[in-house]
């Protein structure tokens, strides 16, 4: 596994390095130091030409500014709480509102704004960068020292792998996730419309008007949330159903059955032949579409159209600490969180 580094920019007085691991195969990962982010999938598809095959920017500046979370690791908690508000061992706390009234992806401050430390590692099979982060106490309104290892893997088997762990001094919550955009044409000028999706989910949240969860999970059955079979995304673009038409297309955690012998969410597009597998042991996963890519987000050079990336964000349910059904989202000092979530890169002829 050949590991490289090179310099992507500097921010406040601290140089910003991007690590790229590459297999045997000419697949590669390439991740910075900003956001412990991903910048680049580069993969081949059916025809063998390798493209990135994620949304991102040339750079930094344009992640600073823009903060789009393109490939980013999200947190403290992913997604919205509402009000910002939550209660924890009988206390009440108010975390920032970024998100109109609403606490989104960590609060202005969150981890994808954070500059990590990083060390690499590599067998014969594997090759590992690991990040690491220390939240202190109170840092965008959360408890507890919080301490972070986000390990990103590529391995000659053409697999991603994250693996997450925490600890804390403290009871905290703790649900991250990672935003990268897929485009698996290659090019980002081109939507994803005609990818197909295939989830193993009979059921998703239903959203309010600010996109919090109502706390009803809605079967799939009969409407455009519907991927137990593959289908194309398209049909929630076009939708006239209230809760695309509320978004634009997709912003939606679905509910994960972790069925032994499929992976949770599947995601393919026909004319390259190239395909993305996701397993995971997190109860949802965050697919997000919409129609709110413009001409200022760029890509190498290139603007990017509406519909040019899709994401499938591994995590547990938004605002679970508010709602008592959704899952657990704390960690308390006395345990060590752990989580990981698989990307399997291949082509269908």
């Amino acid at each position: 596994m050949d590991i490289s580094i090179k310099d992507f920019g500097e921010l406040s007085g601290q140089v910003i390095q991007e690590y790229t691991l590459t297999n045997r195969q000419g697949i590669s990962l390439s991740a910075m130091t900003y956001g412990a982010a991903i910048t680049s999938i580069r993969v081949p598809d059916k025809n063998g030409l390798i493209e990135n095959i994620v949304l991102g920017y040339d750079t930094l500046d344009e992640y600073v500014s823009y903060r789009p979370y393109y490939g980013a690791t999200v947190g403290r908690v992913a997604g919205r709480i509402d009000k910002g508000k939550f209660t924890l061992e009988g206390k009440n706390y108010q975390l920032e509102t970024n998100d109109k009234t609403n606490h989104s992806h960590g609060g202005i401050n969150g981890l994808d704004t954070k500059i990590w430390t990083v060390k690499t590692e590599s067998t014969e099979n594997e090759g590992h960068l690991v990040f690491t982060y220390k939240s202190p106490h109170g840092e965008n309104g959360y408890p507890g020292n919080l301490t972070v290892k986000v390990t990103y893997t590529l391995t000659e088997s053409n697999e991603w792998k994250i693996n997450y762990q925490a600890t804390t001094d403290k009871t905290t919550l703790f649900n991250p996730t990672n935003h990268v955009y897929f485009n698996l044409s290659g090019d980002p000028t081109k939507a994803i419309n005609q990818h197909t999706l295939a989830l193993t989910s009979k059921y998703f949240a239903e959203l309010k008007e600010d996109y919090i969860p109502t706390g009803t999970l809605l079967p799939v059955k009969g409407t455009p949330f519907d991927f137990t079979t593959a289908d194309t995304v398209n049909k929630g673009f076009e939708s006239t159903h209230s809760q695309n038409k509320l978004v634009s297309g997709y912003d939606h955690p679905f509910v994960l059955e972790h069925l032994a012998d499929k992976p949770e969410a599947t995601l393919y597009d026909q004319k390259s032949g190239r395909r993305v597998q996701m397993v995971t042991d997190r109860d949802a996963v965050v697919i997000f579409a919409v129609n709110t890519l413009d001409g200022r987000h760029t890509n190498e050079g290139t603007s990017e159209e509406h519909y040019a990336g899709i994401t499938l964000e591994a995590q547990n349910l938004p605002n679970a600490i508010n709602q008592k059904d959704f899952g657990k989202v704390t960690l308390s000092p006395d345990e060590i969180f752990q989580s990981e979530t698989t990307y399997r890169f291949d082509t269908m002829l």
